[in-house]
């Protein structure tokens, strides 16, 4: 499967605008961890696209999340290495792989720092420094959803939390326009 045909079964499935975007965040965080860890960015970031594929589908019965993805995926020939990351990255699978625990750690991450951006006095995503996310992450309060305890898994990866924010903070504000934070 190609990004562009990736992109096309997103909008397919996502109406929800937040949500396309959140997956092309994961997708950009997924893809620059990728390349800093030498493993395949395009295998990387569609994981990372298409994680969330049954989102509004399973919206009612979340327990079914990332199965309906799989069905949908497995027609299109995606290998089994994307499959599990997917079902990875919400919990439905142990992680094992680092693109398994790279999904698992970003997903909450980008919401995070969506979240600290629409706090930040600019709003603007490129304004945002690691020391201003690093405050936010702190407040227990702020972004409950994103889970710091999912977050700090990155230490799987090898990578310190400091590095793991900042490679997914500039990864996003590359993409700053789609996200619609320019």
């Amino acid at each position: 499967m190609t990004r562009d045909e990736a992109l096309m079964l997103v909008k397919k499935y996502l109406k929800n605008k937040n949500l396309v975007k959140h997956s092309l965040a994961v997708e950009a965080c997924m893809k620059a961890l990728a390349r800093r860890l030498g493993e395949n960015e395009e295998v990387w970031g569609l994981a990372g696209l298409l994680h969330d594929l049954d989102y509004e589908i399973t919206a009612k019965d979340p327990r079914r999340h990332t199965q309906e993805t799989v069905k949908i995926l497995r027609d299109y020939g995606l290998s089994e290495e994307i499959l599990r990351a997917i079902e990875a990255h919400a919990g439905c699978v142990a992680c094992q792989t680092k693109m398994e625990w790279a999904i698992f750690s970003v997903d909450p991450l980008t919401g995070l720092i969506i979240a600290a951006t629409l706090m930040h006095p600019s709003k603007k995503l490129r304004e945002v420094d690691l020391g201003f996310v690093k405050r936010r992450y702190k407040e227990k309060s702020f972004a409950r959803g994103a889970k710091r305890e999912d977050i700090e898994q990155s230490k799987n990866l090898g990578l310190d939390l400091d590095e793991f924010i900042s490679i997914c903070l500039e990864a996003m504000q590359s993409i700053d326009t789609d996200l619609g934070l320019a």
